[in-house]
């Protein structure tokens, strides 16, 4: 099931993405995970928190092309994990990890599908782009055993950890590089039924690839990051965990377009523009 957070008109709201149907009644309902994406229907409430009857509509339902898609989710926090591809750290200039560097973004950082990435001329010579596969948890957990992460992960969607990387090799840790706003697009919805272990992603700039790479190849798998992440902190229901970007980061300049595409999960598009 892809379910989305949007906007028509004033209002605010989740729906499940998918293609009109018709049913007994008549009236268009959404078939989710199928190709064809074309319609939202809106759903009652929040998804993480559905009430005894599990999910609902309301009968509204948008075309998909007249609703504004936002960030799937507004988190408290944003646990990323640096180098978590040896080709990716070695491009960085060392060696694979011997266990999972993590950093946090702000939750002012995020931004949603079609938002512009704000590019800070007059603080940043160079701004990178880094396609990843994020974790949206589903409920309050904490020390997850990785056997267990399943029950605790709600879906996955495509992210960009946007970072201003002389900042990072000037300043000697992450915090000012990663956490301009709007260096964390995430979307264009949430796939609650992937399967993280083998997914292929891909980073393209002005529809030229930069990174290709499978989710096999993380050094340190989704179960495993959920326990490790988990042990240090208590994580909400929202709360979104990056898994780490392969190799072939690159840079970024104004008007370029960017996008994340992840098997089975979506494709996440932004543009960049002056922030200043």
């Amino acid at each position: 099931m892809r379910i989305a957070r949007f906007a028509k008109g004033g209002e605010v709201a989740y729906g499940v993405v998918g293609e009109a149907q018709a049913d007994g009644a008549g009236a268009a309902r959404p078939v989710a995970g199928v190709a064809g994406l074309s319609v939202i229907a809106e759903l009652r409430g929040h998804p993480f928190s559905p009430g005894k009857g599990g999910v609902q509509f309301t009968g509204a339902t948008f075309p998909l092309d007249d609703v504004r898609l936002l960030a799937p989710v507004l988190p408290s926090k944003v646990v990323a994990v640096g180098r978590n591809y040896a080709d990716h750290a070695r491009e960085m200039g060392g060696e694979p990890p011997a266990e999972p560097v993590l950093f946090l973004k702000p939750s002012t950082a995020v931004v949603g599908h079609g938002d512009q990435i704000a590019y800070p001329v007059k603080l940043t010579q160079r701004v990178d782009y880094e396609g990843e596969l994020a974790v949206i948890i589903g409920r309050l957990c904490r020390e997850v055993p990785a056997a267990q992460a399943a029950e605790v992960i709600f879906g996955y969607t495509c992210a960009n950890d946007v970072t201003a990387r002389d900042l990072q090799a000037r300043d000697g840790q992450w915090t000012r590089a990663k956490g301009f706003d709007t260096f964390c697009p995430l979307g264009p919805w949430i796939e609650t039924d992937a399967d993280p272990a083998d997914l292929q992603l891909t980073t393209e700039v002005n529809g030229e690839v930069r990174q290709q790479a499978r989710t096999s190849q993380l050094l340190y798998d989704v179960p495993a990051l959920v326990e490790y992440v988990s042990t240090v902190m208590t994580l909400l229901p929202g709360d979104v965990l990056l898994t780490g970007t392969p190799a072939g980061v690159g840079s970024l300049e104004e008007g370029d377009e960017v996008s994340v595409t992840i098997e089975n999960v979506g494709s996440l598009r932004n543009t960049v523009v002056n922030r200043d």
